[in-house]
Formats: C-alpha cells, structure tokens, sequence
C-alpha cells in the first residue's frame, strides 16, 4: 500500500478541481487526474468524498468525528479494563475480610 503526503493529497485535489470543468463527470475526471499522477482512481475519489464530507457538502461523519470517536472507543475499552480489575480487587478483599482472624 502506497502511502501519500497530505501535500499530496492536496495536489491531487486541486489538480481535480481544475480538471473538472474540462471532463463530462466527475469519474473521468478522477481517472484522468490519477493516470496523470500514477495513482489509482480509487485513491482519489475516495479523497473527493472525504473531502466533500469534511466541507460539510456530503453527508457522513467528518475526520475530526471520526478521529474523536475512536479516541472515546479507547478511553471506554481502557476504563472498562480498569473497572474490571477494580471489580476483582473489591472481591479479593470482601473475602479477606469476610474470612475469620485467628486468635
């Protein structure tokens, strides 16, 4: 897999932009742009809809969503873990104090 710069990206993007006007839609665009950067199409049109979605021109859940979900994801599976083991301690220790002293 063929990881690109955002500089790139952004290349990329402004290069679609302008081609465009000059294409009759937005695939032959897209294959047009992408032949001329040795990219795949794919790449680049799933760049357009992230973009679109990002600008708030397409439905769907923004980078900055995105991003902030998943680090609520972590910070629940974290504290369910610490919650576990708090649970397991809790446990120990009933028992412990549950268990008579020897005299």
């Amino acid at each position: 897999m063929t990881r690109y710069t955002p500089e790139m990206r952004d290349r990329a993007l402004r290069m679609l932009s302008e081609a465009c006007p000059e294409h009759p839609n937005l695939m032959t665009a897209i294959r047009h742009v992408a032949g001329m950067l040795g990219m795949s199409p794919e790449t680049l049109r799933m760049w357009q809809r992230r973009y679109e979605v990002d600008a708030g021109t397409r439905p769907g859940v923004t980078t900055e969503a995105a991003a902030e979900i998943t680090r609520l994801q972590r910070e629940v599976a974290e504290l369910k873990k610490a919650n576990e083991i708090l649970k397991a301690a809790s446990v120990f220790f009933a028992k412990e104090l549950d268990r008579p002293s020897p005299r």
